[in-house]
């Protein structure tokens, strides 16, 4: 095989891509990454990973103001934003170390930097080297989408790219979209000492009501404030920003001003730049049309992640360029869109999701759909923890087998995976109340809740109403 000439190529090298050329490479293939701008993606540099950090570094603030409420004197926390920024950026520089592209050539792994642009269905150039491969993975990932209000370009906004940069605490934070990105930067400033509003047509839109509604009244407890309603205007003068928002409340416009506009409301999939169409590949701005096995129209192209749409999350990405590799090298292919999706949003408390919401299950199932819910008030180490407000909720058909949860608590992330992988092999409720769990944790609200309703349908079942004859 000559220098240029790859078994396969990957292109993008956030989540899905690292995911590809690892798996690609255990395989004993010779495989190219292509990178037009650092490794790791938004993920490491302006995603999970600096959230996760600035939300750590607002939870200590926000456990220091709050300390005397438990018998703790700590005094005001005094916030350095400059040190914030050294710290949200250390947790960055710790997470890339793994993934440089001298770390990834050790490993055997050609990383070529630059703009990928297909010349043919097996051709790429990337500035001036021309490269060969059999097989492609496209993994470009997504871009912060701009919604069209007028004024908004011509101001000096901020999106999820910038913010993790920023080493100023504003005296008020606004923030355009009340999604998770949104929502958990609210809730990080506030704990940091600024003022917040949230605009958005309601509070975490796509989630259930009873989840933005909880939030909503817990994150106002710590200072954010939300207008219901769609910004009609922005302008910027003497350093600070006006925003016109049309109230949804009140049906009136109001002016709304801050010193920092963070703009949160969404992201696209990057498919433009790559040539696409000289390789003969369908796609639209929506993202690359793929098949079920994540293969593109031309079938030695595969594509895999943000780019084609659809939920966005590093853990899918992943899974899914593991899939896609998996179907590009090796014979038969399986399915690349999963069968059970969890997902959290990282507020306190955490917002975790899987298989279908309450409201769904009944529309898709009718009145077959049995809704259990328990409220965190009745769960020991919430009570301990003081963090009594959130719920348990688990939807089930008339068969007991699992549709969905939704779980608001401080490890709602960790929670929902036993859920998930009970979905996944098809393990019915019952499961979940066999397995014993350690006590005191928040893992035993979900046995608690599936025992309770074992029980309830085993005395409702004729051997239980038998049994309960037999008692008397």
């Amino acid at each position: 095989m000559a220098q240029n000439e790859y078994d396969l190529m990957v292109i993008g090298a956030g989540s899905g891509g690292l995911t590809a050329v690892e798996f690609a490479h255990k395989l004993g293939v010779r495989v190219a990454l292509v990178e037009k701008h650092r490794l790791g993606g938004d993920c490491t540099w302006t995603g999970c990973v600096p959230s996760k950090a600035l939300l750590h570094v607002a939870k200590v603030a926000h456990t220091a103001r709050t300390a005397q409420a438990v018998g703790v004197s700590v005094g005001k926390p005094v916030v350095d934003m400059v040190q914030v920024r050294v710290t949200v950026q250390k947790a960055i520089a710790d997470v890339y170390q793994h993934e440089t592209p001298e770390t990834l050539t050790a490993q055997g792994v050609d990383v070529f930097l630059g703009e990928a642009h297909f010349l043919d269905s097996h051709h790429v150039q990337v500035g001036e080297s021309v490269l060969t491969a059999k097989k492609f993975v496209i993994t470009t990932g997504a871009h912060p989408f701009i919604p069209p209000v007028p004024g908004l370009r011509d101001v000096p906004f901020l999106t999820y790219e910038q913010i993790f940069d920023n080493d100023r605490l504003p005296t008020h934070l606004l923030i355009l979209g009340a999604g998770a990105v949104g929502v958990e930067i609210a809730q990080a400033y506030a704990r940091l000492g600024a003022a917040v509003t949230l605009v958005d047509i309601a509070f975490l839109p796509a989630e259930e009501g009873d989840v933005g509604q909880l939030l909503q009244t817990i994150l106002a407890g710590e200072g954010v404030n939300f207008v219901a309603g769609l910004a009609t205007a922005v302008s910027h003068t003497h350093n600070s920003f006006q925003l016109s928002v049309e109230n949804q409340t009140t049906g009136k416009t109001e002016t709304i001003q801050g010193d920092m506009l963070l703009v949160a409301t969404g992201r696209r999939p990057n498919v433009a730049g790559l040539d696409l169409e000289m390789a003969g590949v369908a796609y639209s701005s929506k993202g690359i049309q793929v098949d079920d096995t994540l293969t593109t129209n031309v079938a030695h192209i595969f594509a895999a992640g943000d780019c084609i749409g659809g939920a966005q999350f590093t853990h899918l990405a992943g899974w899914q360029a593991f899939t896609a590799v998996r179907n590009a090298l090796l014979p038969g292919k399986s399915k690349g869109m999963p069968k059970v999706l969890p997902y959290t949003i990282f507020t306190e408390p955490e917002v975790a999701q899987v298989g279908l919401t309450a409201v769904a299950a009944q529309q898709q199932f009718g009145e077959g759909v049995t809704v259990l819910k328990q409220d965190l008030d009745r769960l020991d180490r919430a009570v301990v923890d003081q963090a009594q407000r959130g719920f348990i909720k688990i939807v089930v058909d008339e068969n007991g087998r699992i549709l969905g949860a939704t779980i608001v608590a401080p490890r709602a992330g960790e929670m929902i995976s036993e859920i998930s992988l009970t979905m996944q092999h098809n393990i019915k409720l019952r499961g979940l109340a066999d397995a014993m769990r350690p006590y005191p944790t928040y893992s035993m609200g979900t046995q608690l809740l599936a025992a309770s309703q074992a029980t309830d349908d085993f005395l409702n079942s004729i051997i239980g109403r038998l049994s309960l004859r037999f008692l008397r």
